[in-house]
């Protein structure tokens, strides 16, 4: 039997908590092997178990994966994640590209969560800005379309009436921003809903729980090591 996927990444959220709620979400348990130290970053860069010299990385079913969206794509397809057919998936197919409702909601989701992710980064005459830029983007960009489209199908999942790993990736959206502003979804019902109801599926109930391995924000000092770590 394969053992745990294992995780390689600083003890943070970054690009690897995406990783971490979509795995929860399927109910597989994993281990974390975290980069404390710019050395350890080194070590496997050097031991050639990083494709393209970047984190994150997980080892599972004997391969050592890079890149989050490969990742994201491959954990959702193995767990029934990613539509259960070529018609619910596919929005259109023209010269042989697979364009997905999946695909289209996770990169508006990947796009919000770009920006907040990067804003502890940000030098601090630029911090309100950026903050702002959020609020406004979250709010008029991109729950609205989510707040639409849950409306105009009326089923309780954003494609097909199934859970899948475009839910798991919106909740894991709204809680990020409702981190900031709590309540950012006051204009949108819906989406109030949905965050009820995807948060009450037993496995992303459990994830929510105290002690388990989702990440929260950084304070400054952590904030200092990942920036040695990754030369930030």
């Amino acid at each position: 039997m394969a053992g745990k996927p294992k995780l390689h990444y600083a003890n943070g959220r970054g690009k690897m908590e995406s990783i971490r709620w979509l795995l929860a979400a399927a109910g597989v348990e994993f281990e974390e092997e975290f980069i404390e130290k710019k050395e350890d970053l080194e070590k496997l860069r050097n031991d050639g178990q990083l494709l393209f010299q970047q984190v994150p990385m997980v080892e599972m079913d004997g391969m050592k994966m890079v890149q989050t969206r490969a990742i994201l794509s491959y954990i959702a397809a193995k767990h029934n994640l990613y539509g259960k057919d070529m018609k619910e998936r596919a929005l259109y197919l023209r010269t042989c590209r697979i364009h997905s409702r999946i695909d289209m909601y996770v990169e508006g989701t990947t796009d919000l969560m770009g920006m907040i992710m990067t804003l502890p980064f940000q030098p601090p005459e630029n911090k309100e800005k950026q903050t702002s830029l959020i609020f406004e983007r979250a709010t008029t960009r991109y729950f609205p379309v989510y707040e639409k489209v849950l409306k105009d199908h009326g089923q309780d999942f954003l494609v097909g009436g199934k859970f899948s790993w475009a839910d798991v990736h919106l909740l894991e959206a709204i809680l990020m921003v409702e981190e900031m502003k709590p309540d950012v979804l006051s204009a949108f019902p819906l989406l109030q809903d949905f965050k009820a109801r995807v948060s009450n599926i037993s496995t992303i109930k459990k994830f929510l729980e105290p002690g388990s391995q989702r990440k929260f924000e950084l304070d400054d000092k952590a904030l200092q090591e990942i920036r040695k770590i990754f030369n930030i």
